[in-house]
Formats: structure tokens, C-alpha cells, sequence
């Protein structure tokens, strides 16, 4: 895997030698503060108007403020994922260099796990500046810091998840806004398909509503590592990886 290692640096090196990494940073660091900076307002004007009641103000922080935000920072994913997928291997086309990936020595695999690690880099770098809103809360309250780590785990999953096909969808298209488009759809698909099994209970309506990041998302974002919803995510990831191996597999056949 030392050349899948030497893709991925050469993956990290273009995004942050290109305003694309920094400017995804700035933006979801923005996003997530102001979602921050509205749970903890709504939480502190809650706990005074308790207490002005005389009642107890509520002390759970893990469910009254990091489990809704995590909610929140695993939908805004979906907004920043395809941006970092779109140009994985549609750059690639339309510079006109997939040529020397695909008959360069490096195997496909190589090329497709390099490049789908860098781009799961990029991603825990964005929810990384999320994590720093939370140190306000360690500092000045005591929250349980086992359910946050667990639902952290659960967001790296899911966006490795959806940049796996967000790199298969990558290589089907040279243009950059198609690929990120494509992923997008994509991504709000797999969000979505859980709403059908609040209004049909037939078999086909639950098996969409499994097949939803976000079903195996909630024991995560509850602190609970369950092994069913590990397994789903690996799934994904190795079904992306793998139609992305077939598509540049029917690419050098084509050429």
C-alpha cells in the first residue's frame, strides 16, 4: 500500500495548495459555530428560566446540546462531501491525465484507495474544527466525553461511506459540477429513503429505510457502537470503491 500512501499525499497536496481545502474549512467552521452558538444560547436562556421558575435547569449537555449538534454536523456533510469528491478523477479526465494512471505501474486499487483516503482526510479535517467548539464545553461543564467520541466515529463512517461513491461517480464524468451534482443526488437520496417507512410499513418501503445513512447514523449520535451499522458503512465503502475499480477497469478497455 506504499503507493496508495504516495497518491494520497500527492491528493492532500493539491487541496491544500488550492484555496479548495482552506475555503471548505472556512465555510463548515462558520456553518457548525453558528449552529454552536444557537444550541448553547437556547440551552443557557432555558436553564435561566428554570431556574427564575425555581425549577432545575437542565444539566444534560450530552443530549440538550452535542447530540442535536452532531445530528446537524452529519447532514451538513452532505453539503460539503460532493465538493470534495467532484474532482477525484474527473480533474483527472479532463486535464487528460487518467491516461498515465491507469497505464502507469501504480495498480487501480492503489490509485482508488490513495485517492478516496485523501479525500476521507480532508473530511475529518473539516469536522476537526467542530471538535474546538466543544473544548468551551469540557471548560465549563462536564459532558460525557465516551457518546461524543462514539457519534464522531459515526460521522467519519458515513462520510467515508458517501466519498466512496462520491469517487465512483467521480470517474463517470469529466466535468466537475456534473460529478459533484451526481453525489449530491446521491448523498440526499441515501438521507431520504428513511421517510418512506413513516407512512408504509411494506417490506420494500423498510429495506429503503435501511439502506438510509441516517438509520444507522441515530445509535452513534445515542453513544452506542453497534457492529450492524459498522458492518453497513464498510459495505458502502467497499461497494463504492469497487464499482469505481470496475469503472476505470471498462475505462483502459475503452482506450
Amino acid at each position: 500500500m506504499r503507493n496508495a500512501w504516495i497518491v494520497c499525499r500527492r491528493e492532500l497536496g493539491s487541496y491544500f495548495t488550492s484555496p479548495v481545502a482552506w475555503l471548505l474549512v472556512t465555510m463548515y467552521s462558520l456553518i457548525f459555530g453558528y449552529f454552536f452558538w444557537v444550541y448553547l444560547g437556547h440551552f443557557v436562556l432555558q436553564s435561566m428560566e428554570l431556574q427564575m421558575m425555581g425549577e432545575m435547569a437542565p444539566t444534560n449537555i450530552n443530549e440538550e446540546i452535542i447530540r442535536p449538534l452532531l445530528a446537524n454536523a452529519s447532514f451538513i456533510g452532505i453539503f460539503f462531501i460532493p465538493l470534495i469528491s467532484m474532482r477525484l478523477f474527473a480533474e483527472e479526465k479532463r486535464n487528460g491525465t487518467i491516461e498515465l494512471l491507469t497505464t502507469s505501474p501504480i495498480r487501480d486499487m492503489e490509485v482508488i484507495v490513495g485517492k478516496w483516503f485523501a479525500a476521507t482526510i480532508l473530511y475529518c479535517w473539516l469536522i476537526f474544527y467542530s471538535g474546538i467548539s466543544f473544548c468551551f464545553l469540557f471548560i465549563y461543564g462536564h459532558p460525557d466525553w465516551k457518546p461524543l467520541a462514539v457519534a464522531y466515529v459515526g460521522i467519519v463512517l458515513q462520510g467515508a461511506a458517501l466519498l466512496a461513491l462520491g469517487t465512483f461517480i467521480s470517474t463517470l464524468t469529466r466535468n466537475q459540477i456534473i460529478a459533484g451534482a451526481g453525489t449530491f443526488a446521491a448523498c440526499l437520496l441515501l438521507w431520504v429513503f428513511s421517510w418512506v417507512s413513516s407512512f408504509n410499513p411494506a417490506g420494500w418501503a423498510q429495506v429503503l429505510a435501511y439502506l438510509s445513512i441516517i438509520t444507522h447514523f441515530e445509535s452513534f449520535g445515542r453513544g452506542v457502537l453497534s457492529s450492524k451499522d459498522c458492518i453497513y458503512y464498510a459495505s458502502v465503502i467497499f461497494v463504492g470503491l469497487f464499482f469505481t475499480a470496475r469503472s476505470l477497469e471498462s475505462m483502459r478497455w475503452r482506450s
